[in-house]
């Protein structure tokens, strides 16, 4: 007979070594969404605390972005931005890469900001990234009612097209959740990551046509172009909002499938080095 009669009715959780690559467990994952709607609030607080400005960062470092290209590229791409003001042209790419630049960001970072927890207690260490992404969520939909305010004041009207503007945002969620736990993990083992990134994410920014049109890019060249799969997103955004002319719908499937590829060997690479992370972290 059990010591206490409460202690039958507690749920028992067996942990087991792990060799080669492991299952994802998303059932694992799923049983502790309260865990992981803690961790995305945490996330939101711990990022604009002690700042005098808060969540108004949200919305400072695209629309300077977007001047900053608008001073030094708008004469330039004014004409090839399909009659948009070059303006609203370049924040409506600017909305989803800054959500895809944060959270690529935080979640190289997010094991290491969680080592105590890691250290102490037992959950699924893919929480952390993902909840660190989805806490990016917030600063969009505060960039997208600006990208709203704007197409108001220049008087231009979403198309019918904007019905896919989810599934677009969903392949940035993607696109940040893949390179995002990758690099997670890799941090754990090596601290170069950290350094790594913020080159990393202006390289990326340049390979994505945000400041200029995809169609410098010879029409031959252009599914090569779309292996990068903020290219998708960008292009998806445009043409959902603005009624760009570009015919994205190649350039999506491209980029969704390699965001796919991305995030499922960044989820089974996760899994296979979690078991060390409370050890190394």
């Amino acid at each position: 007979m059990p010591a206490h009669p409460a202690a039958a009715d507690e749920p028992e959780i067996v942990i087991e070594p792990q060799h080669g690559w492991a299952a994802l467990n998303l059932r694992d994952l799923w049983q502790y969404r309260e865990l992981m709607y803690f961790l995305v609030w945490r996330d939101i607080k711990v990022r604009y605390k002690q700042t005098v400005l808060g969540a108004a960062w949200a919305i400072l470092q695209p629309l300077t972005t977007m001047l900053v290209f608008t001073l030094f590229l708008g004469q330039v791409f004014n004409r090839d931005t399909g009659g948009a003001p070059y303006p609203l042209w370049s924040f409506a790419a600017l909305v989803p890469w800054s959500f895809f630049a944060t959270g690529l960001a935080q979640s190289a970072d997010s094991l290491i900001g969680s080592s105590n927890l890691i250290k102490k207690v037992y959950f699924p260490r893919l929480a952390i990234p993902v909840a660190t992404v989805l806490s990016g969520a917030v600063d969009f939909a505060l960039a997208f009612a600006v990208l709203l305010v704007m197409m108001l004041g220049y008087r231009v009207a979403p198309t019918p097209n904007v019905v896919w503007l989810p599934l677009l945002l969903l392949l940035a969620l993607a696109t940040a959740l893949g390179v995002g736990l990758w690099l997670s993990a890799l941090n754990v083992q090596f601290r170069d990551v950290r350094y790594v990134v913020p080159f990393l994410t202006q390289l990326w920014l340049f390979a994505t046509p945000v400041a200029y049109p995809s169609t410098l890019v010879p029409e031959q060249w252009r599914a090569l172009l779309a292996l990068n799969p903020m290219v998708g997103v960008v292009e998806g955004f445009r043409w959902a909002l603005l009624g760009a002319d570009t015919r994205p719908g190649p350039m999506v499937l491209v980029s969704s499938l390699a965001a796919l590829a991305l995030l499922v060997s960044g989820a089974f690479y996760f899994r296979r080095m979690e078991r060390t992370f409370a050890d190394v972290v």
